[in-house]
């Protein structure tokens, strides 16, 4: 393998590597609340308004069951408005956080619904106010889950990069589509695909240490 492939690979990497970064955190920015919002506004919760609740949680449902690589497509006037372009690693970012946003919300909504409810019972018994028991009770116990969680959803925000190559999307998968399968160089999609492992590998060792530590720590406190 040439050195100038070598730097495709390492530069590739690189441009995956700061893709899902950003939509990975873009995504829990935007999935965390609307995750906490559909776990506490059904009728009778916390912040209730099933109305709402109903039509938000229809919208992340749309999102979701959408295939990612229509989803990509069908978006792309709007990536252009966001990004500039709708080609090259920027311009991924849009769809990949489009993706992973409902994505993560049902995550943390359903986190969160695994608190024990007396703990919430408890909380309002005491006078604390449904903003403060979402701050103080509910996300710190569901913090472990909700690790989990945004483990898993980095882990498919790996693969859906790599699909995103398809479409000129750059990172991994744009290299292994245009040197691994339009050059006929298969070496350079095996290296793709065991740096893709690699990667996948590492999020999910480092996540699930995470859980098991913040875990320790709540059983501890």
């Amino acid at each position: 393998m040439s050195p100038e492939i070598i730097r495709l690979i390492a530069q590739a990497t690189l441009d995956t590597l700061a893709m899902v970064a950003a939509a990975a955190g873009l995504g829990t920015l935007l999935g965390l609340p609307i995750g906490v919002f559909l776990a506490t506004s059904r009728t009778g919760e916390l912040l209730a308004a099933p109305r709402l609740n109903l039509g938000l949680g229809m919208l992340v449902n749309v999102t979701r069951s959408t295939p990612f690589i229509i989803l990509v497509v069908a978006i792309i006037p709007f990536t252009r408005l966001i990004a500039g372009t709708s080609i090259g690693t920027g311009a991924a970012i849009v769809p990949l956080t489009v993706a992973a946003t409902p994505f993560i919300a049902r995550l943390v909504e359903g986190a969160i619904r695994e608190v024990d409810h007396g703990l919430v019972e408890a909380a309002r018994a005491m006078g604390a106010t449904p903003l403060a028991i979402v701050r103080k009770v509910l996300i710190p116990e569901a913090l472990p889950a909700i690790v989990l969680g945004l483990t898993l959803a980095i882990v498919s925000l790996l693969g859906f990069s790599a699909m995103v190559g398809a479409v000129g999307g750059g990172g991994l998968g744009d290299l292994g589509i245009r040197y691994g399968y339009q050059r006929f160089m298969p070496d350079v999609m095996l290296v793709v695909v065991a740096v893709l492992v690699i990667l996948v590998q590492a999020v999910q060792t480092v996540g699930d240490r995470l859980a098991r530590r913040l875990n320790k720590r709540l059983r501890t406190a």
